[in-house]
């Protein structure tokens, strides 16, 4: 294997070294998988395509990232809650559906299941609660799986925008 020599200044010096420390001695494992990410996120970059970062999971839940582009934003209230999706193209052609709900209120009847009206606020036998904001992530290959899993008011406007180009190069 060829040797390629790195020079690091003295200030980036205990960047290096815990980097080293991260990947247990093998620092040339971390910076090709260090360059093949920036590659990947620039080439993407000059496609068309921006590096987006989500949140899946419950309450605050974990961070995703995937470079794509935003083809929908759509929005749906119910009377419990709100439902937000957002509906990107990813580098590979697939479609990615993110979807945000908002905590749904629970509401339950006194002990006799009557209380009604100003009641139901003030009685001690009623009971309420609050379900935690959770947000999911879910891939598809193509428009045929999307069509089955989201609104139908959703898929017509994703189908809509499937055939827009990421990037126009324009002759002007």
């Amino acid at each position: 294997m060829p040797n390629k020599t790195i020079y690091v200044s003295d200030a980036d010096l205990p960047l290096y070294e815990r980097a080293q420390e991260l990947v247990g001695g093998n620092l040339s494992q971390a910076i090709v998988k260090a360059l093949r990410r920036y590659v990947d996120v620039e080439e993407g970059k000059d496609e068309g395509f921006e590096e987006i970062t989500v949140r899946v999971g419950p309450g605050k839940g974990r961070r995703q990232r995937f470079l794509g582009v935003l083809l929908v934003e759509w929005l749906q209230s119910t009377k419990d809650r709100v439902h937000k999706y957002k509906v990107y193209r990813s580098r590979t052609g697939k479609y990615v559906v993110h979807a945000e709900h908002s905590p749904e209120q629970i509401w339950a009847a006194g002990a006799d299941g009557q209380a009604k009206g100003w009641r139901k606020h003030v009685s001690s036998d009623q009971t309420w609660g609050t379900t935690a904001a959770v947000a999911t992530l879910e891939i598809f290959d193509d428009l045929d799986a999307l069509r089955e899993k989201v609104p139908a008011s959703l898929y017509d406007l994703v189908a809509a925008s499937a055939d827009v180009p990421e990037v126009e190069d324009l002759d002007i």
